[in-house]
């Protein structure tokens, strides 16, 4: 059988291996950590966790150069526990989570925030602000076989050297194991599934030559330049 396009599947590297992780979804939680969500001005009760998409190739490898998006004036960094999934499942229940997580790496949401707080004013969708070409920079995979299922750590973000988000990840206001619970009762969750877990406060604004450096301990790093 013939094809009009020869289309690559996108795929993330796993630490220490020739191995490829393919993506085959990205979902991201929103407003997961009480201080980010003080931060953008909302009430933090712990309310069902709200889920938003990013296309599977917004995925693009640490250490790349990420172009300046266009239509924003406001760009912003949010960085994030990324879980990725590796057996498919709906309805699991969150004591059962750990089973259909393949490994975990270190992700940044990046954001259009202003076009993220005209649709949220308008009551619109927020896939402009959110699900446009390379924003979802994340390190090397690790698999949880080797570092197990981290629920305390420290995650961290640097803009230029300096220092801008750092909390632990033991501060999500939905665990990953909540996280998956809710969302695979949305969707039947596949292998090649990334999950972004929340960001903690400190998001800000990057520009053009803006090098971006952040973290989760235990898991891994991420590193991008935008240009």
């Amino acid at each position: 059988m013939s094809h009009l396009f020869d289309i690559a599947v996108p795929s993330i590297a796993v630490a220490a291996s020739a191995d490829r992780f393919p993506v085959h979804r990205i979902y991201c939680v929103g407003r997961n950590f009480a201080e980010h969500t003080r931060e953008l001005g909302l009430d933090p009760d712990r309310e069902p966790p709200f889920f938003f998409t990013k296309p599977a190739d917004a995925a693009v490898p640490s250490g790349s150069d990420v172009p300046y998006p266009p239509a924003t004036q406001n760009l912003h960094h949010e960085m994030e526990l990324v879980a990725a999934i590796g057996k498919a499942g709906v309805g699991i229940p969150s004591s059962d989570a750990n089973g259909y997580i393949w490994g975990y790496g270190a992700g940044i949401d990046l954001t259009r925030r202003d076009l993220q707080v005209a649709s949220r004013k308008m009551g619109r969708p927020w896939d402009t602000g959110k699900g446009f070409d390379h924003s979802a920079p994340i390190g090397e995979l690790r698999p949880a076989s080797e570092i197990g299922h981290p629920d305390t750590g420290r995650i961290w973000l640097d803009v230029n050297g300096e220092r801008r988000q750092e909390a632990d990840i033991s501060q999500l206001i939905w665990n990953v194991a909540e996280v998956i619970e809710h969302l695979s009762g949305l969707y039947r969750l596949q292998p090649g599934d990334l999950v972004y877990t929340g960001t903690p406060a400190g998001v800000g604004s990057v520009d053009r030559g803006d090098l971006i450096e952040g973290g989760v301990e235990g898991v891994g790093t991420v590193t991008i330049r935008i240009v």
